[in-house]
């Protein structure tokens, strides 16, 4: 049984956990045909619904900077819909679990910073928000790559006092 999250593209909508065992627990997720968006760095197929653009289905922001965040040759693209997340297919093609630190990111609490540098440059630079939701970090640091492409770009979580020994 794998379990994946539910990024709705209502960006006022919580994610939700959901069984994705099938393909038909995949196309029931995403409200029709679906298609594959690999992000092979995270360990992760998202899916989408195939005729999401035709459709005109609403634009997903926070699963369409998440791709684009860590697939750079996707800064064009856009993802719409609801969107299913699990972990890569198997030998078999089928869907494993998602990455148990990414599930984390996604759906518990914590807080996020974003850090930059100049490509090769030694020092990192702290963005001055910290956010409280890894989605809309991923959201600011994917902006900051796509408006300055000498920037090396990075998230962090930020530890809480409480999570010191």
């Amino acid at each position: 049984m794998v379990q994946g999250i539910i990024i709705p593209a209502d960006n006022t909508a919580p994610l939700r956990t959901s069984m994705l065992d099938s393909l038909e627990d995949c196309q029931r997720a995403v409200g029709g045909w679906i298609e594959a968006v690999d992000i092979p760095d995270l360990g992760v197929t998202m899916y989408v619904n195939d005729e999401g653009l035709i459709r005109d289905l609403p634009f997903n922001r926070r699963a369409t900077f998440l791709w684009r965040f860590h697939v750079p040759q996707a800064r064009d693209a856009r993802l719409v819909g609801d969107v299913a997340v699990v972990g890569l297919t198997d030998d078999e093609g089928e869907n494993t679990e998602l990455p148990i630190e990414l599930g984390r990111r996604l759906v518990e609490p914590g807080v996020y910073r974003v850090r930059t540098r100049e490509h090769g440059g030694s020092r990192w630079h702290e963005e001055p928000i910290d956010r409280d939701d890894y989605l809309e970090t991923v959201v600011w640091a994917a902006l900051l790559q796509e408006m300055s492409p000498a920037l090396e770009v990075r998230i962090e979580r930020v530890e809480d006092e409480s999570d010191q020994p």
